[in-house]
């Protein structure tokens, strides 16, 4: 990949949204009522503006981590906007103090943005100036109830889209009520459709072997983050025990992360998400060691960049499908028949809707 362009860094604009979805998300961990994102948008002197979005999960941690991405712009004013240089000067800064948590996301922002900004200036997509072409990529929907007759109801409705593919959470109570929603679940969808469930890092190691001995005889494409995710060697005991496939990943703070997982066997497949794993940087290092794994990888949100990495990730499997921030953006991804679509217009396809955004920033 060869820079087309060169951009100066002019400034780093930030701004904070809580959003309220018709439909919380619910998890063994609690229910997110509400959608608090970080928007970015680092500015050039050349005119070109770089997009992107942090999803802090908790309002507690939006200020923080807007107030840290802002600080940053100070850091990187007048610079290129070259994300390997950027993200090289900033992990020199914060070398003392670690590059996961808030850091860790906040770097991911800006070097999201900072690859926006330079697909955009060389009137590429970003899968095309990363190697790729725009590309249909096969979808899984995310259901955000756990409750059986609701969750039945949403995976029926989410059918329309042409997923092959479904999750629902469990972990909430016991292995009985698991098995209720799991197979509400599969009466609404019929037996053609793969179903996957994700447990939130909500039980023991004990209790999740104990769990997939019986969940195995219940065709489950996947069983996702039985224990607590940095717990590798758990991880690979369950996986060890189970006959469905264990999935892990959305939690790897980086390729180091990511290379812990896979040499201990932790996962059957993998979760890559772009925000924990360092922006578009951190992703390319992470799909580069799945590869010689085999490792089949599937994202984790952040739907609009990740269906362009995924389009360069040679084990590309599924992108996951939980709309977060679609009401404030110009285009929303596109589900049709299944597949994401990746925009065929420069950049990696995010543009507010202000008028959108002037409703749910917060002051």
């Amino acid at each position: 990949m060869e820079a087309c362009v060169t951009l100066t860094i002019r400034d780093v604009r930030v701004r904070t949204v809580r959003l309220s979805p018709e439909q919380p998300v619910e998890t063994a961990s609690g229910v997110l009522r509400s959608t608090p994102l970080v928007l970015i948008d680092l500015l050039t002197e050349e005119g070109v503006t770089g997009r992107a979005y942090l999803r802090c999960y908790t309002s507690v941690a939006l200020q923080p981590l807007a107030r840290l991405v802002a600080d940053l712009g100070p850091l990187i004013k007048g610079d290129a906007a070259a994300p390997a240089a950027i993200e090289q000067k900033l992990r020199r800064h914060f070398l003392l103090l670690g590059p996961q948590g808030l850091v860790g996301m906040a770097l991911a922002g800006i070097d999201m943005a900072a690859w926006d900004a330079l697909a955009q200036a060389c009137g590429l997509p970003l899968v095309t100036l990363l190697g790729g072409a725009p590309r249909p990529v096969p979808a899984y929907a995310s259901l955000r109830s756990m409750s059986p007759d609701v969750a039945a109801a949403e995976a029926e409705a989410v059918l329309a889209l042409g997923v092959a593919a479904i999750k629902v959470k469990v972990g909430r109570g016991d292995l009985d009520v698991d098995l209720e929603t799991i197979r509400a679940v599969r009466r609404a969808v019929g037996d053609d459709i793969a179903l996957m469930v994700d447990y939130n890092q909500s039980l023991s190691v004990a209790e999740a072997i104990r769990r997939v001995s019986v969940l195995d005889g219940e065709g489950l494409y996947w069983i996702e983050e039985p224990t607590r995710s940095d717990d590798y060697a758990g991880h690979a005991r369950i996986a060890e025990a189970a006959r469905t496939a264990v999935q892990l990943g959305e939690n790897c703070w980086g390729a180091h992360d990511v290379a812990k997982m896979i040499a201990s066997g932790a996962s059957d497949h993998v979760t890559l998400d772009v925000m924990k794993l360092g922006g578009v940087t951190g992703w390319l290092r992470a799909a580069a060691l799945v590869e010689p794994a085999g490792l089949p990888a599937s994202s984790h949100t952040f739907p609009e960049c990740s269906a362009h990495l995924l389009g360069v990730t040679p084990t590309c499997h599924w992108l996951e499908y939980l709309d977060h921030a679609g009401p404030i953006l110009a285009e929303p991804i596109r589900i049709e028949d299944g597949h994401a679509f990746i925009p065929d217009r420069p950049g990696s396809g995010l543009d507010w809707n202000e008028d959108a955004v002037r409703r749910v920033l917060t002051r």
